[in-house]
């Protein structure tokens, strides 16, 4: 009997020392975290997609709570109107990012590249890219496995079965940018969305010479430069075989686009151009002289 009560007091003693260093240990190493760390989290839409920057919606919180101004921070997915509510509880100046939006930058459809081959390994862009060429001559263009379609969390991107190619749905697109790090050939890419919406692209990122990107796909950029010079405001540049337009120097006249001899410059979100007139309806129609009525 006095082994076991012995035993209990024992166990009892190193439960309260064990108690005492734990608890000093507790207030001498504690980590002080600001509350409003949790106030800025909880306004977040906690999408954890890391297109703000940083590992998560309560590492963009702390990032928010640290910085002297937000200036340079912004939540893709909130947008204007959580950065307002950021900076309510922060007390500072909210600044307008301007919104971005996913751009396909490849127009290889199965009709503009034929197959060449067949790939049959694990349905996967990065692996693909790293151990094969892809389906078709050009070894710039899309793999269409779907990479980016699995890690979108907002369902705004989707592969188009006609011509194998992801297409972005513009009103779900966060441009979190979780699609941009998935794809293995840097072919999608974050652009301003532009005034009323509308963009002028390149749909190519073929960086081969003129012939050889031509015969790997009929819409390919060839770098032939009428693009350039038919640009009024130097928004457009070759480099590496591959025109690129500049989205802040662009004023979306659209001269280029009808320049291009490979029809790889696209407009977005434009009118419909209206139909020029035939030579039958433009010729105005010819007048029939009255003829004088005679009397008999």
């Amino acid at each position: 009997m006095n082994l076991i009560l012995i035993a209990v007091i024992s166990l009892g003693v190193v439960a309260l020392i064990s108690a005492v260093v734990l608890y000093a240990a507790s207030k001498k190493f504690a980590v002080y975290e600001d509350p409003r760390i949790a106030q800025v989290a909880e306004v977040l839409p906690q999408a954890n997609c890391g297109g703000c920057g940083f590992p998560g919606c309560s590492g963009f919180a702390a990032a928010c709570v640290k910085a002297d101004s937000l200036e340079k921070l912004n939540c893709p997915v909130g947008g204007a109107p959580t950065m307002e509510q950021v900076a309510k509880i922060l007390g500072k100046e909210a600044t307008s990012a301007e919104p971005q939006v996913a751009v396909v930058r490849c127009n290889g459809s199965c009709e503009n590249r034929p197959r060449i081959t067949q790939y049959d390994g694990v349905k996967s862009c990065a692996i693909a890219h790293a151990t094969y060429g892809g389906e078709t001559a050009c070894s710039y263009g899309c793999l269409g496995c779907g990479d980016c379609c699995t890690v979108c969390n907002f369902d705004a991107i989707r592969m188009n079965p006609e011509t194998g190619l992801p297409e972005v749905d513009e009103n779900k697109c966060t441009a979190c940018g979780a699609c941009v790090k998935a794809c293995p050939r840097t072919i999608i890419e974050l652009r301003p969305k532009g005034k009323r919406n509308r963009r002028m692209v390149v749909l190519c990122v073929n960086k081969d010479k003129g012939a050889v990107a031509n015969k790997a796909c009929k819409v390919s950029c060839i770098a032939c430069g009428k693009c350039v010079k038919a640009c009024p405001f130097e928004a457009i540049e070759i480099n590496n075989n591959l025109a690129y337009i500049d989205p802040i120097k662009c004023k979306l006249c659209g001269k280029c686009e009808p320049e291009c001899p490979k029809s790889a410059i696209q407009s977005f979100n434009f009118p419909p151009k209206k139909a020029k007139p035939t030579t039958e309806e433009s010729t105005p129609a010819a007048t029939t002289a009255p003829v004088a009525e005679t009397s008999h």
